[in-house]
C-alpha cells in the first residue's frame, strides 16, 4: 500500500471569501505597514528597492506596492520536486498532494537505555536517522536534533553529513552561515555526482528561518535564503509565529500576518533568482500565555496549518508547515492525543511538505526513539484517511454477498483472504490487538514499551548510504566528525 503523496484537501477551514480577504489584508500589510530589517542586509534593500519597494532607511521600513507582491510571486513555481538518494522517495510537491516527516531541532533525547534526558550527540543524530529511513511511513527527513558535542563551526557539514549517509530519504536541515552552506553544497554534488546532477535531483533542501515575527527579515537567514536559491538549491521559508506574543491572539490576524511575511520572503527570492523552487514555509503556532512559552499540541495549531496550505494554494506556490508537535514530556496518551489531531487535520488539509510529525516532544525540544516508532503508525494512519474507501464491483462484493447468502460466514472466502492485507491499515507493530491473556503471557507491554523494542531492532541494521570512495573524498575535504559505518 503506497501511502506517500497522496491526495488532500478534505479539511478546509476557510471558505474561498475568508482566503481572498486574508489575502488582502496580507497584502494591505505589506503596503502599508511593511516590514522591517536588521542591518547588514543593504544590498537586498538595494535590491528591493531599484524593483519597486518603498524603503525609509532611517526607520528601516521596506513597503510592497500590491501590484509588486503579485507580480514576483507569480514567478515562483506551482511544483517543487524534492529527491532522496533513493528515488522511492521522491517528494513531488504540489497542489494537495501530502507528504510527512521529521523536523526540529532538539537539544535533549530521551536515553534509550536509561530512559533519562539527556543532552544530543551527533552519535544520536546519526541513530536516528538511520531509525527514520527504515520507517515507511515518514516520507521525509528533516535534522530532528542538534549535535551538542561537537564545535558549532562544525555543525553544518556534519549534520548534513549524518542524514545523507544513514537514509536515503530527502534530507532538509538549516544552516549557520553561508560557509556552512557552501560546504554542505559541495558534499551533496560530490554524493549526487555533479553539480549540475544535483540541481536535476536536488538530494538536499534548506530550512532558511528569513522572517523574525512581526515583520523583520533576520540578516543571516535572508542571506543564506538568497545563496541557495541563486545556486537552485530548494528552500522552505519557514516563519513561525506565535498567537499572542509574536502575532496577534487571534487565528486570522496571525494568519493574515504570516501570510503577509511569506509574501515579502517569496518576493526577494524570486528577485534574487526568478523561477528558483521554495516552499510556502508557514508554521503558525500558540503562545502559552500562563508561561509565554511555546504551545506546540493545541488543536487550533492543526486548524491554522491546514489553513496555511490553503493560504500558499491560493497563490499556487507548494506549501511547508508543520504537526505532531507535543507539550508532553514523554511518549504518553497526551503526545497521542495531540500528535494524532495536528497530524490528522494538517495532512487532510492537503499540506505538501509536513514537518515536525515525527519524533517530537517537550514543544520541540525532546526527541525519542520510541516516538518515532509511534509517530511512524499515527502518519501511516493518517495518510490511509487519505486514502479513502474504494468503491468499485471488487470491491462491492455483491458476488460474494450472494455466493454466502444469508446467515452465511465470510471468513474463509477466498475474497475475504485476497483482500485482507490491504484494505486496512495494520501498523508496524506498535498497536495491539491482541487478547488480554496472550498480551500479558507476552510481557504485558505497552505501546511505548513495544516502540522502543522495534526501534532496538531497527537499529541494528548499518545500512550506508554514500559509496566508499566518495565517502573517503568527503572526508578528506571537510571534517567530517561521524565515525566510518561498517
Amino acid at each position: 500500500m503506497n501511502l506517500m503523496g497522496l491526495q488532500g484537501g478534505q479539511y478546509q477551514p476557510l471558505s474561498e471569501k475568508q482566503i481572498e480577504t486574508i489575502h488582502h489584508a496580507a497584502l494591505t500589510i505589506l503596503e502599508k505597514t511593511g516590514i522591517t530589517y536588521e542591518s547588514g542586509l543593504d544590498d537586498t534593500v538595494a535590491m528591493l528597492e531599484q524593483n519597486g519597494a518603498s524603503v525609509d532607511r532611517d526607520k528601516k521600513r521596506i513597503r510592497f506596492p500590491k501590484d509588486l507582491v503579485t507580480t514576483w510571486v507569480e514567478k515562483a513555481p506551482e511544483k517543487v520536486v524534492l529527491c532522496g538518494q533513493n528515488p522511492e522517495y521522491d517528494l513531488n510537491l504540489t497542489e494537495d498532494r501530502v507528504h510527512l516527516g521529521t523536523g526540529g531541532a532538539a537539544i535533549k533525547i530521551l536515553d534509550p537505555d536509561t530512559g533519562e534526558v539527556r543532552a544530543t550527540t551527533l552519535d544520536d543524530l546519526y541513530k536516528v536517522s538511520r531509525l527514520v529511513d527504515q520507517l515507511k511511513h515518514i516520507h521525509f527527513l528533516v535534522r530532528p536534533c542538534i549535535p551538542t558535542d561537537i564545535d558549532e563551526k562544525d555543525y553544518d557539514i556534519n549534520m548534513f553529513y549524518a542524514c545523507l549517509s544513514a537514509s536515503g530519504k530527502h534530507v532538509m536541515s538549516g544552516v549557520n552561515n553561508e560557509q556552512g552552506l557552501h560546504q554542505v553544497m559541495e558534499m551533496a554534488a560530490m554524493i549526487a555526482g555533479s553539480k549540475e546532477k544535483l540541481a536535476q535531483r536536488p538530494l538536499i533542501s534548506v530550512i532558511t528561518s528569513f522572517a523574525i515575527s512581526p515583520l523583520k527579515l533576520c540578516t543571516q537567514s535572508t542571506k543564506i535564503m538568497q545563496e541557495a536559491v541563486r545556486h537552485k538549491i530548494p528552500v522552505a521559508l519557514s516563519s513561525a509565529p506565535m498567537a499572542g506574543s509574536t502575532s496577534p491572539l487571534t487565528m486570522a490576524g496571525t494568519l493574515a500576518q504570516l501570510h503577509a511575511e511569506e509574501l515579502a520572503g517569496i518576493t526577494l527570492c524570486q528577485m534574487t533568482s526568478p523561477g528558483a523552487p521554495l516552499l510556502y514555509g508557514g508554521i503558525p503556532g500558540m503562545a502559552n500565555l500562563a508561561t509565554m512559552g511555546y504551545c506546540g499540541g493545541a488543536v487550533e495549531c492543526g486548524m491554522m496549518n491546514a489553513a496555511i496550505h490553503q493560504m500558499s494554494r491560493h497563490i499556487k506556490v507548494p506549501n511547508y508547515n508543520s504537526s505532531g508537535l507535543s507539550d508532553a514530556k514523554v511518549p504518553d496518551a497526551q503526545a497521542g492525543y495531540e500528535k494524532a489531531l495536528t497530524s490528522v487535520l494538517a495532512s487532510m488539509g492537503g499540506s505538501n511538505y509536513i514537518h515536525h510529525s515525527a519524533g517530537m516532544l517537550e514543544s520541540m525540544l525532546t526527541i525519542a526513539h520510541e516516538q518515532f516508532v509511534i509517530d511512524d503508525e499515527i502518519i501511516g494512519n493518517c495518510c490511509k484517511v487519505l486514502n479513502g474507501i474504494d468503491v468499485d464491483e471488487e470491491h462491492l462484493a455483491l458476488e460474494v454477498i450472494d455466493s454466502i447468502g444469508p446467515a452465511g460466514n465470510f471468513m474463509t472466502a477466498p475474497h475475504t483472504m485476497s483482500h485482507m492485507r490491504k484494505e486496512y491499515f495494520y501498523g508496524n507493530g506498535v498497536t495491539d490487538r491482541k487478547n488480554r491473556d496472550r498480551w500479558k503471557k507476552e510481557g504485558a507491554m505497552d505501546a511505548r514499551q513495544r516502540a522502543l523494542g522495534i526501534a532496538r531492532k531497527l537499529l541494528a541494521n548499518k545500512t550506508a548510504y554514500i559509496p566508499d570512495d566518495i565517502d573517503a573524498a568527503i572526508r578528506k575535504k571537510f571534517n567530517v566528525l561521524v565515525p566510518k559505518q561498517n
